[in-house]
């Protein structure tokens, strides 16, 4: 009875053993959750923070593997919307396109709302004070401390093609992030990604541009920024407005009575003269016979 008591209790054992050793795996395989960079990210990321690019650990280009530092994997609930995009490149010519988050947790306007990581296979981008190279490569694009805190989750994009032909397709990949602010990781914080490619062309194929879209469709844009004044603080301005309108009824009044007057206040005479012209007209009758 020991014996097999003992030997239940091993057996027991190595279950929980191997159950630990499974979970572990199943952790090590899973995309490592770093530190965020307001600031904006473009090509390799040191999620360890050891201060090297390890291939096994670390990701090498976020705009390809996608936002990790924020959650582990993307989401077709943040909608990717690239506007203005050219359906071919042609060489030396520069094109200007508008990206755009929608979806996600809602906009904090008084901290950091999203941002996104950028790269082209061949070409150049150019930065602004809502755009900025990464790591001083100008195949990459990602966004300033300013672009995080865009009140629309929009940026504008400018890409320069190759100066001289013979390339071919130019590949492009997006990751753009939509944040909550908190300044953390995980939490509401979600990603998703946009891939597409241009063909080279030798002359423009006079198309125009296209839309491009990642995400499901359900597309709820945000909240509008409040503008305008309220009424009740409109104060001489509204005063304004109602003497406008009364002015306006005046004249239609006016107008209305001048016809009533031409229509009935001098039929009389009217009648009158026209009498006049039948007794004339019977006169004139009389003399030709």
């Amino acid at each position: 009875m020991g014996y097999f008591a003992g030997a239940k209790m091993l057996a027991k054992g190595l279950k929980f053993r191997n159950i630990i050793a499974l979970a572990l795996m199943a952790m090590l395989l899973l995309p490592s959750v770093g530190k965020a960079y307001p600031s904006g990210i473009a090509g390799p990321y040191d999620v360890n923070g050891d201060g090297s690019i390890d291939a096994e650990n670390d990701l090498l280009d976020v705009a390809k593997e996608g936002c990790t530092c924020h959650n582990a994997i993307p989401t077709n609930s943040v909608q990717i919307i690239l506007d203005d995009v050219p359906y071919s490149w042609v060489p030396g010519q520069s094109y200007t396109m508008i990206l755009q988050l929608i979806g996600g947790p809602d906009l904090n306007t008084a901290s950091n709302t999203g941002g996104f990581s950028m790269r082209a296979s061949n070409g150049s981008f150019t930065g602004d004070m809502m755009t900025q190279n990464g790591e001083d490569d100008e195949k990459t694009l990602t966004h300033t401390q300013a672009g995080a805190t865009t009140d629309d989750r929009k940026w504008t994009i400018v890409w320069d093609a190759p100066a001289e032909g013979g390339i071919g397709a130019i590949h492009f990949w997006i990751t753009g992030n939509s944040v909550d602010g908190m300044n953390g990781n995980g939490g509401a914080d979600v990603w998703n990604q946009l891939i597409f490619f241009l063909t080279e062309s030798d002359e423009d194929s006079g198309l125009g541009t296209r839309t491009l879209f990642a995400g499901d469709g359900n597309v709820a844009p945000p909240e509008p920024t409040e503008q305008g004044v309220p009424i009740h603080e409109m104060g001489a301005h509204l005063r304004a407005h109602w003497l406008g309108l009364l002015g306006f009824l005046s004249v239609v009044l006016v107008i209305i009575f001048a016809g009533f007057m031409l229509r009935y206040g001098f039929s009389s005479s009217y009648e009158g003269r026209s009498n006049l012209l039948r007794l004339r007209y019977k006169v004139n009758r009389r003399g030709d016979q």
